[in-house]
Order: structure tokens, then C-alpha cells, then sequence
């Protein structure tokens, strides 16, 4: 290849690098402007495929998405001074490029810090005009939607930002403030547990001792009619023993005796001095009983 052949070749390489380098691409999810010597010709260039000045001019992206920011955790105090831990975050998007860029010079780490600022400011005056309760469970989405709108106010007009959404992910007491609440609150807890045990105690008693009176009248009662029950038996066993005596009166004389006989000689050793002709005897000296 000769010199002209070389010349041209390099000639079309260099018209082929300065066409590349004139045209750039937005994609669909960014805005772009357009810096000439650092300085700002053109903003909010959509998406799509666009020309410049090759090496003169400079372009910068920025992501119209949304995107959160998580905030790190805030103390901050309620209006009976009692101090809170409070996670949060940020939903935001660039709402305006041109104003993004002329506030924070198109960084977006300054544009956080800026937020957070706001956001920080704001919490700390909406929890301060509100109690814990207030802040945990009653006004919560309602304090959220007055941050929410009070910062984008702010934040669009400024920066071009717009604010969709601050979000408390949690609030605890601090570690300290915690402690007591469980100290506080275990002792509560001790407290009327002793109370349901005075109270167990006091019903207990009261069972037992019913219990015992009913047990005592229960006895009472059944000793009473076992001895009626006995006293009807042996009015029924002597009715029977004196219908049975008086009709044969030997026989009941006879027996009476064999039954004294028995408890008198019940020992070998036993002595008894008695005349042989008393009725004691009547049944010793004959069977028949007689004198």
C-alpha cells in the first residue's frame, strides 16, 4: 500500500472516531445534560440518541428511577422528653434534572445528605410535639404524611427532587430506657401474680375448711343414724331374746347360768369359795336345776 493508501486509511479512522465520539445514547431510565467547557448548554436531555461536539463537550446521566436511602439510626425525643431509637427511610426520584443539577452539581451522594438533613430536622420536630404512644401506634401514618409532604415541599423546590415516601421501619427505647420498662414491668408482672396467689390462697382455705365442715356433718350424721340403726337392732334382739325367755323360763335360767359359769371358771387358776347350796350351784349338782 502506498502513502496515499496509508493517508487515506488514517483519514477515515479519524472521521469514523470523531462520528463515534459526537454521538451518544440516553437510555430510557435516565435524563442527560450537556456541559461545553464545564459549563451547562443543555439539561434534561431525554432518552434517545443524540449528537456533540466530540471532545468539547461533556455529557452526564442521571437515574430518573425511584431509589431509597436508608437512614442511620436517630435518637430523638417525644414531648415527655422520653428519647426514642427511630430507623428510617427515603423513597425519593429526580423530578427535575436541570435544578438537580445546578443544586448539588449532579452528586447524588451530596443530594442524600441533603435529604437526610430535612428528614432528620422534621422527625425531630414531629416527634417532638407528639407523646410515645402518639408516635408508636396512634399518629404514626399521620406524622409519616406530614414529613413525607413537608420535605418534598422543600426538596422539590430546592433540588429538584421529589420526596414519594419517609418511612419509619422501627422505633425502640433506648438500651438504658429499656431496661427500666422491663424492670418496671416484671415487677408489675411479680405484683399481681401475688395477688391471683393470696387470692388462690384465700379460696384454697375456704374450700378446705367447707370441705372439713361437710366432712364433720357428713360423720355426724352417719354416726347419729348408725346408732339409731344399733339402738333399733338391739331393742329388736331384746324383743326377740324376751320372747324367746319368757317362753320357757328354765331354758333362759339355764342358759343365764351356763354364761356365768363360763365368764366365772374362764382361768384354771381361779378360786371362789361359795356355799354348795346356793342357786349358783343349782346346775352344778344337778342339770335339771333342782334343789
Amino acid at each position: 500500500m502506498g502513502p496515499k493508501g496509508v493517508l487515506g486509511l488514517a483519514g477515515t479512522l479519524i472521521v469514523v472516531l470523531l462520528v463515534l465520539s459526537s454521538v451518544y445514547i440516553i437510555p430510557e431510565t435516565h435524563r442527560g445534560v450537556l456541559l461545553r467547557f464545564g459549563e451547562l448548554v443543555e439539561t434534561d436531555i431525554p432518552a434517545g440518541l443524540h449528537f456533540k461536539v466530540p471532545v468539547i463537550d461533556q455529557v452526564r446521566e442521571f437515574d430518573i428511577r425511584v431509589l431509597t436511602m436508608d437512614l442511620p439510626s436517630r435518637q430523638y425525643l417525644t414531648t415527655e422528653k422520653k428519647p426514642l431509637d427511630v430507623d428510617s427511610y427515603i423513597a425519593w426520584k429526580i423530578l427535575n434534572v436541570d435544578q438537580f443539577y445546578r443544586a448539588t452539581g449532579g452528586d447524588e451522594f451530596r443530594a442524600q445528605s441533603l435529604l437526610l438533613s430535612r428528614v432528620d430536622n422534621g422527625l425531630r420536630d414531629e416527634f417532638g410535639i407528639r407523646t410515645m404512644h402518639e408516635v408508636v401506634s396512634g399518629q404514626r401514618d399521620e406524622l409519616m404524611h406530614a414529613l413525607r409532604d413537608r420535605v418534598n415541599e422543600t426538596s422539590v423546590q430546592e433540588f429538584g427532587i421529589e420526596v414519594l415516601d419517609v418511612r419509619v421501619k422501627a422505633i425502640e427505647l433506648p438500651g438504658q430506657v429499656s431496661d427500666n420498662v422491663y424492670r418496671r414491668m416484671a415487677t408489675e408482672r411479680e405484683k399481681l401474680a401475688q395477688e391471683f396467689r393470696s387470692r388462690g390462697r384465700e379460696l384454697a382455705e375456704g374450700i378446705r375448711a367447707d370441705a372439713d365442715r361437710q366432712r364433720t356433718v357428713v360423720l355426724a350424721e352417719a354416726f347419729a343414724e348408725s346408732e339409731e340403726t344399733r339402738g333399733e337392732g338391739d331393742r329388736e334382739a331384746a324383743n326377740i331374746y324376751a320372747d324367746a325367755y319368757g317362753s320357757d323360763a328354765e331354758f333362759y335360767s339355764f342358759y343365764r347360768s351356763l354364761q356365768a359359769y363360763q365368764k366365772t371358771f374362764s382361768e384354771k387358776g381361779d378360786i371362789m369359795v361359795i356355799d354348795s347350796d346356793s342357786d349358783f350351784m343349782k346346775f352344778l349338782k344337778d342339770p335339771m336345776g333342782a334343789q
